[in-house]
């Protein structure tokens, strides 16, 4: 049964607003303050079906990354040169956005620097990233007005790859549970109003406005925002597909001496440094029909695929526990340019940001304040 509600707190909490946006991730709650800003006295809220934002915001990586040099490579297979430049333009664009709003020191950015490693049986992937290195690196010079991706030998002592990794020096890392309290209470602090644990079931748009319903209350809105990413078409006429990614990390290991944030397997698995713990996931390409769902959990065939790799590539030599896992689910497409776009006369959304949420939301969520 639906709550009911006082006067008081259907004048203020449960009024119309200017602009309501569905999801509290990166996106929505950077098009809250790029709304904010073009319009100091908008009425605003954001509706969230979570406790905490729900889908990959706040469970992913921590990546702060443009693609390893074989993503890039594979891209180029199905896009062209122009739109591979482009995609990594606005990664880079979107970092150093969500750099300067929120500043280095609160979401614990680190310069570590990112590394491709290659296991031994891979050896045509080998071969084919090394030969084309000074291509990509000619391609992307624009980008970053320098060389991005370097041969250097592995000092991390992992076992079962290749003697050399592609570094490459304009990769980095943070804290993402820091990263989106900060940029939350930066949301608040504008007067935005947050809604948790709404799940929104339908919307309906009139000539005046839209009418919004949640599991526990009906609201109105003259302009309603998507940014609902992987559970996109759930509500929408959008071609958006979910991509289940499901992550562990250990508990601290003694004397660790691994920094960085590292890909393998056509950055299908991935791994990094939490201070001295290491945090390792993917492995959605062993079960890709499991894994393109929008539920939540983990599965023993990837968790031991992950133990493995860690066993036999990462930690060959060391002991080491693993404290818990997760999963979050991305948004993914035939493409992996985002979907930013006005659906009718009232109703937008910003959405499919391709497992690159971290590099790409901001400036996603800045496109569809200003789309609006």
């Amino acid at each position: 049964m639906k709550p009911t509600f006082s006067y008081w707190e259907k004048e203020t909490f449960l009024k119309r607003y200017d602009y309501v946006i569905v999801g509290s991730g990166i996106v929505g709650l950077f098009a809250a303050l790029k709304l904010r800003d073009a319009h100091p006295n908008a009425s605003i809220a954001i509706l969230e079906k979570g406790i905490l934002p729900e889908g990959a915001s706040t469970k992913n990586a921590g990546f702060a990354c443009f693609g390893s040099s074989s993503e890039l490579l594979d891209d180029l297979n199905t896009s062209n040169e122009e739109a591979v430049i482009e995609l990594v333009s606005k990664r880079k664009e979107g970092l150093n956005l969500l750099r300067k709003t929120l500043g280095d020191s609160a979401i614990n950015y680190e310069p570590f620097g990112g590394y491709e490693v290659f296991l031994e049986k891979d050896e045509s992937l080998f071969n084919s990233c090394f030969l084309r290195l000074d291509y990509l690196n000619e391609l992307l010079h624009p980008v970053f007005k320098g060389a991005v991706f370097s041969k250097v030998i592995d000092r991390f002592n992992f076992s079962n790859t290749k003697e050399y990794l592609i570094y490459n020096q304009f990769e980095g890392q943070l804290h993402t549970g820091k990263m989106m309290q900060a940029l939350l209470q930066k949301v608040q602090a504008a007067g935005v109003v947050i809604f948790t644990k709404q799940n929104v079931t339908n919307y309906h748009e009139s000539g005046s406005h839209v009418s919004i319903s949640t599991d526990d209350f009906e609201l109105e809105c003259h302009k309603l925002l998507f940014a609902t990413n992987a559970f996109a078409s759930q509500l929408l006429p959008v071609a958006v597909t979910p991509g289940r990614a499901q992550v562990l990390v250990t508990k601290p290991i003694p004397n660790l001496d691994i920094k960085g944030s590292f890909h393998l397997d056509r950055g299908y698995f991935y791994f990094r440094n939490i201070e001295n713990r290491i945090l390792f996931g993917g492995g959605r390409n062993l079960d890709f029909e499991s894994e393109t769902t929008t539920d939540f959990g983990t599965t023993n065939q990837i968790q031991n695929q992950l133990k493995t790799y860690l066993e036999s590539v990462i930690l060959p030599n060391t002991r080491f526990e693993i404290d818990y896992s997760w999963s979050g689910i991305m948004g993914l497409g035939a493409e992996k340019r985002p979907i930013v776009q006005q659906l009718t006369e009232r109703t937008y959304c910003g959405v499919r940001l391709g497992g690159m949420g971290v590099a790409i939301g901001s400036l996603v969520g800045t496109e569809l304040a200003a789309l609006v």
